[in-house]
């Protein structure tokens, strides 16, 4: 044999019903061509499962588990001591009580029956140690942080790889990342080449990874409503996908990221492959996926957003004969049925049929072999075939494995697996030249069974996993599970102590019948932060509803005399039920119908209806008396300005409101300032015709008084000559020119004191002028402050009640020595912007 090869068991003789010498051996190579595992309840499949796994462990082959039920987390329960106190954390309580022993009674009998057990088939403690040093097992829980966390957000980052060379590649997980995003949202069994939703989300996953750039839930649900695109395909983006219906799927998409339960799978470690295949210290890791609190569709969510990168990394491998990683599904019912195509089905079968190329092979298990697709398990080449349940069960299988092993006898197969008992599979192995029916061996680590959400914690404390760095609490967050709350206690009570019986969650898990309609607040703060706020230490019980009476108004107010269109909203949260509601006093915050949820938190107790929210006649008169409130107390004021009618409500900014004042009165303005020049201008024409005429009368006295001068000259050189021509006659002229030329000089002293004068007059007339029309000027400044407020009232008809109806306000409750405390799981409600 070779040292490599996995030790199954020992062969088994059906027709003595013992078990043979001969050991069986399995070449873990041959698991590229993938196995499919299938057997009943209690047919030790579990058992063959683990000791498979044991195989690969101690092989150092790394290994992605997929656990839907909680069995595969068995695979950490190896103690190489073997000491009962190794085994009583895992034992049932019940089961040992049933069995009329104590727990550490029981656990004794484990440890020697598996001591006993391990020694028959030649196991000692050495073995279990190499087991457990071989690899680093990690239980993750996928939308919970009981164990490790896994955060999605890693799948909506782009690949680490060039677009160019590499688009198929990308393609393809773009594909599976959208089918798993709209299956999460509800909308199953899409068709990537049909499916509006399915193209658009591809086309904005194919935009932002073509570029290199990641993707968040917030960018793509804001992408959905306004894409980096215009067109798909030939069709306008509008024609394709109206905008009301790509906001239809946005809020879908946000209402899945608002809910507080889904905050965990933001956080924790990405889902890289290479992280999960190997630690950063190059040591083989088996990581355990723990599904089994998650609902159906988060497991299709995860199981093909797991396949996706899966695949994705796989196709970076290069090529190998050899078991390179194993792919393990411990129940693939659902994930591969024969007619339906679920979001996991397609990179499942394109792993089936290409991963043997890359050294990765596929396990598969399940209890049901009717609802599988045989024609995708045809690509297995290892069978491993348990007790089946029904006739029925067996002949499909036979029709299945007839598909993968043409020429096989099926009479004989058929003889064979009706023979088989507990833990007697029927190996069939296309590498082997006949089938094997062996016994499997005993397996190293102890089956409890399927382990619950709760001893999650523990398992990977006793793994050695540390919390990662990246594992840490986002707002808003999910409430922390049941380990969280284990810590807690811990800390309040001595080691040892026994744990009291819990209480009870208040109310009851059946919704109240409301008449009417209901709104659903969402929890804004997580338990956690609740808790810590508060100052409470104590066991979280779980989330309450209590009822309280929502209204929400929308008023408009039209006024065209006054030129008001305003809006507003209007809200009241009463947390009292009262036949009189003083609605002022509950005044709260308005909100969007999209602000609540559509549907309560899972698992949620309600408290029950108190009158008058329980009948429909007392909350359609409440809701009237809202409307009328809400009209007698919404007041809009109306700036105006009576004399000029410009009217402006408060939408108008008082910086638009006084340009419209100031536009409105430049008309009044010029017209009392044209007044003012027409009182003027004749007067001021008066005195410049006046002036000119003094002007002109100057011109022409100068004129004169030049001629004058110099016939005056003239005369007297003529009186002197005379002298001495005996002339004396003369004389007389002279003296009467002279009295000419003085009276005209007067007459110009004259005309310039007139225009000295008027101009004067003119100066004056034209100041008294400038001042009045500022006169004017300020009057009308002092005008435009003539502004009052006018108040105005909406008429009941312009109050539309939008929504009316008990809102279910959600309470953290805790069980603490003092008794059960609640605690708001809301921001206050009750905040009124000023």
């Amino acid at each position: 044999m070779s040292a490599q090869k996995w030790f199954l068991g020992k062969r088994y003789d059906l027709d003595a019903g013992q078990m043979l010498d001969e050991i069986v051996w399995y070449d873990p190579d041959d698991l590229t061509t993938h196995a499919f595992i299938v057997g009943m309840t209690g047919s030790g499949k579990t058992g063959l499962a683990i000791t498979l796994l044991e195989e690969a462990a101690l092989g150092k082959v790394p290994a992605l588990l997929i656990d839907p039920k909680g069995d595969l987390t068995n695979i950490g329960l190896h103690f190489p001591e073997l000491r009962p106190e190794d085994f009583a954390p895992w034992v049932s309580p019940d089961e040992a009580r049933r069995e009329g022993k104590t727990v550490e009674q029981k656990a004794r009998e484990l440890a020697e029956l598996w001591r006993k057990g391990l020694a028959s088939w030649g196991i000692g403690p050495d073995r279990i140690r190499q087991l457990a040093e071989s690899v680093a097992f990690t239980i993750f829980t996928p939308g919970s942080d009981a164990g490790v966390p896994i955060s999605i957000l890693a799948s909506l980052a782009a690949p680490k790889m060039p677009w160019e060379g590499n688009q198929e590649l990308i393609l393809e997980r773009i594909n599976g990342t959208v089918t798993a995003l709209l299956g999460l949202v509800g909308l199953d069994d899409v068709d990537p080449l049909q499916s509006r939703e399915h193209i658009l989300l591809a086309n904005i996953f194919r935009h932002a990874w073509s570029q290199g750039r990641d993707l968040t839930l917030a960018d793509l649900i804001l992408q959905v409503q306004n894409p980096p695109f215009d067109k798909l395909g030939v069709f306008d983006l509008e024609t394709f996908f109206p905008t009301k219906d790509r906001m239809a799927l946005a809020m879908r998409l946000n209402n899945i990221l608002a809910a507080p339960t889904f905050q965990p799978w933001l956080q924790g470690v990405p889902l890289d492959i290479p992280s999960l295949l190997w630690t950063p210290e190059g040591k083989p890791r088996h990581s355990v996926f723990y599904l089994a609190h998650l609902s159906d569709r988060e497991r299709m969510f995860f199981v093909t957003l797991l396949f996706a990168a899966v695949e994705t990394w796989m196709r970076t491998q290069p090529g190998s004969d050899a078991l390179r990683a194993l792919l393990y599904f411990d129940e693939i019912y659902g994930y591969l049925p024969p007619t339906a195509n679920p979001p996991s089905k397609p990179p499942l079968l394109r792993m089936l049929k290409q991963a043997r190329a890359f050294g990765l092979g596929l396990v598969l298990v399940t209890q049901n072999p009717v609802d599988i697709d045989y024609k995708a398990l045809s690509n297995a080449g290892t069978w491993f075939i348990g007790r089946l349940q029904t006739e029925r069960d067996k002949q499909r299988l036979l029709d299945g494995l007839e598909g993968a092993a043409p020429g096989m006898d099926r009479r004989a197969y058929d003889d064979l697996i009706s023979r088989l008992r507990k833990r007697v599979f029927l190996l069939h192995n296309v590498h082997e030249r006949e089938p094997i029916v062996y016994h499997t061996r005993w397996a190293m680590n102890y089956l409890p069974g399927p382990l619950t959400r709760a001893q999650i914690p523990a398992l990977n404390r006793l793994l050695g996993v540390t919390e990662p760095a990246t594992h840490t609490t986002a707002e808003p967050a999910v409430t922390p599970t049941t380990p969280r709350a284990a810590e807690t206690t811990t800390r309040s009570k001595p080691a040892g102590s026994p744990t009291p019986a819990m209480a009870e969650l208040p109310g009851t898990p059946t919704r109240p019948r409301v008449p009417g309609e209901e709104y659903f607040w969402p929890v804004e703060v997580p338990e956690s932060r609740a808790a810590r706020e508060a100052g409470i230490e104590g066991a979280y019980l779980g989330l309450v509803y209590r009822p309280a009476l929502w209204a929400q108004a929308r008023v408009t107010v039209v006024r065209p005399k006054y030129n008001l269109e305003w809006e507003t909203l209007f809200a009241a949260l009463v947390e009292e039920p009262s036949r009189r509601v003083d609605w002022d006093a509950w005044r709260a915050q308005p909100h969007e119908p999209d602000f609540f949820d559509p549907e309560p938190v899972p698992e949620a107790h309600f408290l029950p209806l108190e009158p008058p929210w329980t009948r429909a006649s007392d909350l359609k008169r409440l809701r009237s008396s809202f409307q009328s409130f809400v009209a007698r107390q919404v007041r809009v004021p109306v700036r105006l300005h009576k004399r000029l009618k410009v009217y402006a409500g408060p939408e108008v900014s008082e910086s638009r409101f006084k340009r419209l004042l100031r536009e409105a009165a430049r008309q009044g303005l010029e017209k009392d300032l044209e007044k003012v020049r027409q009182k003027y201008r004749r007067k001021l024409e008066r005195l410049r015709t006046k002036l000119a005429r003094e002007e002109r009368e100057l011109a022409q006295e100068m004129a004169e008084y030049e001629q004058r001068k110099q016939e005056e000259w003239a005369t007297h050189a003529e009186n002197i000559l005379g002298l001495f021509l005996g002339r004396r006659r003369r004389l007389t002229t002279s003296l009467t020119k002279r009295r000419m030329t003085k009276q005209v000089l007067a007459d110009i002293e004259e005309s310039k004191q007139a225009i000295a004068d008027y101009k004067a007059q003119i100066e004056a007339l034209e100041a008294e002028m400038n001042e009045a029309m500022e006169d004017v000027r300020a009057k009308w400044a002092e005008l435009l402050e003539d502004v009052e407020t006018l108040w105005v009232r909406p008429y009941k008809r312009e109050v539309e009640v939008e929504m009316f109806g008990i809102a279910w306000m959600p309470f953290h409750v805790y069980d603490t020595e003092d008794g059960l405390v609640d605690v708001p799981a809301f921001h206050e409600p009750h905040e009124v912007d000023a």
